[in-house]
C-alpha cells in the first residue's frame, strides 16, 4: 500500500474525526469546569531513633525499615480510618496514601481533598492514630511514670557527673601527697567513689531501658502537616487535550475500521485492482437527475453528468479501434445500479454525435426504458421475437433527439432467456442493424439472471455499470466471471452515481487528462484538477461510433 492509501480514510471520514474530536473536547471542558480545586498536604514520620545514635548498626536500620513498612500498611487499614472519622466527626475520610521512602525509616502520609483545612486535620489525625497504637503512644498514667523516670535519669546524670568530678579532684590531690597514710586514705576514697559511679551508671541503664529514649519501635514526627495554600489539580488543560486526543484516535480508528469493512468499489483505481478492467466513464451524482427527468444529456448540456456521458461516448470509440462496435450490451451486477439510465443517456449521446442509434430494452423482467423515454410499451422486442415477419416501423418509436429510436420490451414473456438466445433474436439483431449504425441493449443484471450472459454472445461488446460505493467487490467479480465464461467481450466499466466531491471522481478525470496529454487527440473533455469543465462545451468536436466497415 502507498501512503495515499493510508491517508484516504482520514480524508474521506474527516467530518467524523472532526465531530468526534469536538464532542470529546467540549464534553471534557464542561466536565472539568465543574470540578473543584484539589489540595494536598503531607506529613512525614520516622520509625525508631537510629539517627540519634552516634554509632548505629546495620541491624537497627534493617529492623526500623521493616517496622516502617508495617506501619505504612497499618495506616491504610479500616480501624485507622474509622478512628480518624470518629475523632474528627467526619462521615468519610478523604483519599490518602502512605508510603515508605526507599531505603529509609521515613513514612510519608499524603492527604488529598477539596478542603485544605480538612486535609490538614486528617493528616494530623492519621499520624496521631498511628502513634497511639505504637509503643510511643501511652496513657496518662504511663506518661506520668515516664516523666518520673526521666526526672530520676536527670538526677542520676547529675550525680554521675558530680562523682566523676570528685574522682578527678581526688586523683589530682593524690599526685601531691607524700604521706603513706594520706595516700592510702585518698585511694580508699577514690575506690569508693568509683564504686558509687558504677552503681549510679547501673541504675541509670536500668531506668533508661524503661523509657522511649533510643527505642527502635517508636514513632516521631519529622515533618508536621501544613495547611496547603495552592491547589494541585485538576489539570484542566491536560484533561481537555487528552480527551481531544482520545476522541481523535477513536474516530481515526473508526474511519480505518469502516474502510476495512467497506468492500464496495468506489473509484477507478479499485476497479482496476478488483476486476482488471478499465473505467470508461464516471457519471457523477447530479441533483437534476430524478424520476421523470432521467435523460441528463438532454436536460442540461453544461452539467457534469452530461459531460460524463460524452466522455463515455468518446472512450467507447477508443476501446473499439481494433474491433468495430455496432452492437453494445449494457448490464450491471445487481438491480438498481443505473444500467437503464446509462443505456438511455449513452444512446442519446451517440445520436447527438450524428449516428443512427436504436436502443432496445432487453430486460424482459423489469423493463424501464419506456419509462425513461416516456413512451408506450404495449408492443416491442417480445412482439418482434414472436412474429416471423414483424413490421419494425410499427414497433420502433422515435426518441427525443434526431437519429434515436427506441424499441421497448413489449409484453413480458414467461421464458425471456429462451427468446433472447433463439435464432430469431439473431435475425432481429441483423434486421435492426440494417436500420441503425449502433444498437444498444439494456439487459437484466448479469448476476441475478442468465439473460445478459446469453445476449452478450450476440453483441460486439459489453459495458458493465457499477454503482460507486454500493456495488460490492465479490458481486462485481461474479458478474465479470459470468461474462467471461461465455467469452463475452467486456469493454470496460462505468462508475455510476460517483460523488463529485469524492477523491475518486477527480482521480478518474485526472487520469483521463494524462491520457489526453500523451495522445494529443483530445480524448476527454472533463473536469481538470478539481475544476468543473462542465460549465463550457468541450473544445474538440464529438467523436462518433464508426460504421461496420470503419476501423477508427
Amino acid at each position: 500500500m502507498e501512503l495515499k492509501d493510508y491517508i484516504r480514510p482520514l480524508r474521506k471520514w474527516w467530518w467524523l474525526i472532526v465531530a468526534a474530536t469536538l464532542v470529546a473536547t467540549v464534553s471534557s471542558y464542561l466536565a472539568t469546569r465543574e470540578q473543584p480545586p484539589i489540595y494536598r498536604t503531607r506529613t512525614t514520620i520516622m520509625v525508631g531513633s537510629a539517627i540519634e545514635n552516634p554509632n548505629p548498626n546495620g541491624n537497627e536500620f534493617w529492623l526500623t525499615q521493616q517496622l516502617a513498612n508495617t506501619y505504612a500498611d497499618i495506616v491504610k487499614r479500616d480501624n485507622i480510618r474509622i478512628a480518624v472519622m470518629s475523632r474528627l466527626g467526619l462521615p468519610w475520610v478523604p483519599d490518602y496514601t502512605a508510603r515508605v521512602v526507599e531505603n529509609t525509616q521515613l513514612i510519608e502520609i499524603s492527604v488529598t481533598d477539596t478542603d485544605p483545612a480538612r486535609a490538614q486535620l486528617v493528616a494530623q489525625a492519621l499520624t496521631d492514630e498511628l502513634i497511639h497504637i505504637s509503643p510511643s503512644g501511652t496513657n496518662q498514667e504511663d506518661q506520668q511514670r515516664q516523666a518520673f523516670i526521666s526526672q530520676q535519669l536527670n538526677d542520676l546524670e547529675a550525680k554521675i557527673e558530680e562523682t566523676q568530678t570528685e574522682i578527678d579532684r581526688k586523683q589530682a590531690e593524690l599526685a601531691n601527697m607524700f604521706s603513706a597514710r594520706q595516700i592510702a586514705d585518698t585511694q580508699t576514697q577514690i575506690s569508693g567513689l568509683q564504686n558509687k559511679k558504677l552503681t549510679l551508671q547501673a541504675n541509670y541503664s536500668s531506668l533508661l531501658s524503661s523509657t522511649q529514649r533510643g527505642a527502635l519501635n517508636s514513632i516521631n514526627i519529622i515533618e508536621p502537616a501544613a495547611l496547603p495554600t495552592a491547589p494541585v489539580g485538576p489539570n484542566k488543560s491536560a484533561t481537555i487535550l487528552l480527551a481531544a486526543a482520545i476522541g481523535f484516535l477513536l474516530a481515526a480508528g473508526a474511519a480505518y475500521l469502516l474502510e476495512y469493512l467497506d468492500d464496495t468499489i468506489k473509484n477507478p483505481e479499485e476497479v482496476q485492482k478488483a476486476l482488471n478492467l478499465t473505467t470508461l466513464g464516471a457519471v457523477p451524482q447530479h441533483e437534476d437527475i430524478g424520476p421523470g427527468n432521467e435523460l441528463a444529456i438532454l436536460s442540461n448540456s453544461q452539467s457534469a453528468a452530461t459531460e460524463a456521458y460524452r466522455v463515455l461516448r468518446t472512450n467507447l470509440q477508443f476501446s473499439a479501434i481494433d474491433h468495430p462496435l455496432r452492437t453494445l450490451l449494457i448490464t450491471s451486477p445487481a438491480p438498481g445500479e443505473g444500467k437503464s439510465l446509462t443505456a438511455a443517456n449513452l444512446a442519446a449521446a451517440l445520436a447527438q454525435a450524428g449516428r443512427k442509434v436504436i436502443i432496445a430494452d432487453a430486460d424482459l423482467h423489469k423493463p424501464r426504458v419506456h419509462r425513461v423515454f416516456r413512451i408506450r410499451n404495449s408492443v416491442g422486442l417480445t412482439t418482434a421475437l414472436l412474429d416471423d415477419h414483424p413490421d419494425l416501423d410499427e414497433l420502433i418509436q422515435e426518441g427525443p433527439v434526431p437519429n434515436l429510436w427506441v424499441l421497448t420490451s413489449g409484453p413480458l414473456p414467461p421464458n425471456p432467456a429462451e427468446l433472447l438466445g433463439s435464432a430469431r433474436a439473431r435475425e432481429l439483431i441483423a434486421q435492426l442493424l440494417e436500420r441503425a449504425d449502433v444498437l444498444v441493449f439494456d439487459s437484466p443484471p448479469i448476476v441475478a439472471l442468465a439473460d445478459a450472459a446469453i445476449l452478450s454472445t450476440q453483441t460486439d461488446g459489453v459495458l458493465l455499470v457499477l454503482d460507486a460505493a454500493s456495488t460490492r467487490r465479490d458481486v462485481a467479480r461474479r458478474a465479470v466471471e459470468a461474462l467471461r465464461r461465455v467469452n463475452a467481450r467486456v469493454l470496460g466499466v462505468v462508475l455510476n452515481r460517483m460523488p463529485i466531491k469524492g477523491e475518486g471522481y477527480y482521480y478518474y478525470y485526472y487520469q483521463s487528462d494524462a491520457q489526453e496529454s500523451r495522445s494529443g487527440s483530445g480524448l476527454t473533455g472533463v473536469l481538470r484538477n478539481g475544476r468543473k469543465r462542465s460549465r463550457r462545451r468541450p473544445a474538440t468536436p464529438p467523436v462518433t461510433v464508426p460504421h461496420s466497415g470503419d476501423t477508427g
